[in-house]
């Protein structure tokens, strides 16, 4: 299982580096859109020690906080308001305490 984890990691890093760069403009929302998926995936993760994992849920769930995340830095920019630090706030916090349940569980666990 991990070993399909690695595989994909490095096929995603090599993609990544074949791609063209983003304008500067979209980086904002590329940021906030990644930190909502990295928040699903730790979600993800903690979720499968739980033995709670459900995928559908896990998908929607990545694709809806990616594309809330991003349309709520684009609305915070149409109204002139830095509305992509609550997201960074809340995915951050969220991110963290997926964080610290994953640890506590691996330090019970091993």
């Amino acid at each position: 299982m991990w070993l399909l984890a690695v595989f994909c990691l490095l096929l995603g890093i090599i993609i990544g580096f074949q791609m063209p760069l983003l304008p500067a403009i979209y980086a904002k929302y590329m940021s906030i859109a990644v930190l909502a998926a990295l928040d699903s995936v730790f979600g993800g993760i903690r979720a499968y020690m739980e033995d709670t994992f459900d995928n559908l849920i896990f998908i929607s769930g990545f694709i809806v906080n990616a594309l809330l995340a991003a349309g709520l830095a684009y609305l915070g920019d149409k109204l002139g308001v830095e509305l992509y630090l609550a997201a960074v706030v809340v995915f951050g916090v969220r991110l963290f305490q997926n964080l610290g349940i994953i640890r506590r569980y691996l330090l019970k666990k091993y």
